[in-house]
C-alpha cells in the first residue's frame, strides 16, 4: 500500500512538474497580465464616465471574447490558467524543499495553494465566457447574503473583510519592498531590471489597493447588513469613482493595474518555474 501511494504521489508530481506544464504556466502568467491590462482599460472607461462597463475579470474576458478569434484566445487563456493551477499545486505539496526556515516554507506553500485556487476560479470563469455563457453574474452578493443570514453572520463577514484588507496591505508592503524579485531570475541588463522592478512595485501597490478596497466594502456590507455592497472588484472600482476626486484616483489605480499587467509579462519570462 505504501509503495503504491508513493508511486502515485511520484507520478502526480512528475505530471505537475513536466516541461509542458511549465511552458503552460508561463503562458498563464502572461494571460494574467493581459487580464489586468484589459481591466485597466475598462477601469479608465469607468473613470471617464462609462459606468456601464464591467471593470473586473469577467468584464475583461467578455471584452476579449468579442474580438476577432477572441473565443479561441480565451481557450488558450484557460489552458494557461490550468497549467498555473497544476504548477502551484506542485509547489504547495512538494515545493520549496530548499527553504531551511520551516515557517517560511509553510508560508510559501500556503501562498501557492491560494494562488492555485485563484487561477482555478479564473480558469472556470474564462471557460464559461469562452463557451458563451456570459462569464458569470454579479459577484459575491449571493454567498455574502447567505453568510449574513447565519447566526453571527455579520461577525463572520466582517472578519473575512478585515482579512481581505490585510491581504491587500501585505501586497502593498511586499510591492514596496520588491519581495516579488525573490521568485525571479532577472536579466543582467540594468535597464531591464529597473523596468521589472518599477512595474512590479507600482503594479503590486495598485493591486494591493484594489484588494483592500474589496475588503473595505465587505466590512461595510457586514456593518450595514447590506450584502449588495460586497460584490467584488467591479463594485469596488465604481464605488471609488463615485467619490469626490474618485475618477482621478481610479485613473491612477488603472494605470497601476496596467503596470501590473506589464510586470506579469516580465514575470512570465523570468519567474522561476
Amino acid at each position: 500500500m505504501t509503495s503504491a501511494a508513493e508511486s502515485t504521489s511520484r507520478s502526480a508530481r512528475q505530471a505537475a512538474n513536466n516541461r509542458a506544464v511549465k511552458i503552460g504556466a508561463r503562458l498563464g502568467i502572461g494571460a494574467y497580465g493581459v487580464t489586468h491590462v484589459l481591466i485597466a482599460v475598462l477601469a479608465l472607461q469607468v473613470a471617464f464616465g462609462n459606468r456601464g462597463e464591467r471593470a473586473d475579470q469577467a468584464g475583461a474576458f467578455q471584452d476579449l471574447a468579442q474580438q476577432p478569434f477572441g473565443r479561441v484566445l480565451l481557450w488558450v487563456v484557460v489552458i494557461g490558467f490550468v497549467a498555473v493551477v497544476l504548477w502551484r499545486l506542485e509547489q504547495a505539496i512538494w515545493g520549496f524543499a530548499y527553504e531551511s526556515d520551516r515557517t517560511k516554507k509553510l508560508r510559501n506553500r500556503v501562498t501557492s495553494a491560494a494562488n492555485a485556487v485563484v487561477f482555478a476560479v479564473l480558469a472556470a470563469l474564462a471557460a464559461t465566457t469562452a463557451a458563451g455563457s456570459g462569464g458569470g453574474g454579479g459577484g459575491g452578493q449571493g454567498p455574502t447574503a447567505g453568510v449574513l443570514g447565519l447566526p453571527g453572520g455579520q461577525l463572520i463577514v466582517g472578519a473575512v473583510g478585515i482579512g481581505i484588507v490585510v491581504v491587500g496591505a501585505v501586497k502593498i508592503v511586499e510591492g514596496g519592498q520588491k519581495k516579488f524579485l525573490e521568485d525571479m531570475s532577472l536579466p543582467a541588463s540594468t535597464a531591464q531590471r529597473a523596468t521589472v522592478e518599477r512595474t512590479g512595485q507600482v503594479g503590486s501597490v495598485a493591486k494591493g489597493i484594489t484588494i483592500a478596497l474589496i475588503g473595505v466594502l465587505v466590512v461595510v456590507a457586514a456593518v450595514r447588513f447590506r450584502p449588495e455592497e460586497a460584490s467584488g472588484l467591479d463594485v469596488a472600482l465604481k464605488t471609488l469613482a463615485a467619490q469626490p476626486f474618485g475618477p482621478y484616483l481610479l485613473a491612477v489605480i488603472a494605470i497601476g493595474l496596467a503596470a501590473y499587467g506589464v510586470f506579469c509579462f516580465f514575470d512570465a519570462r523570468y519567474h522561476r518555474v
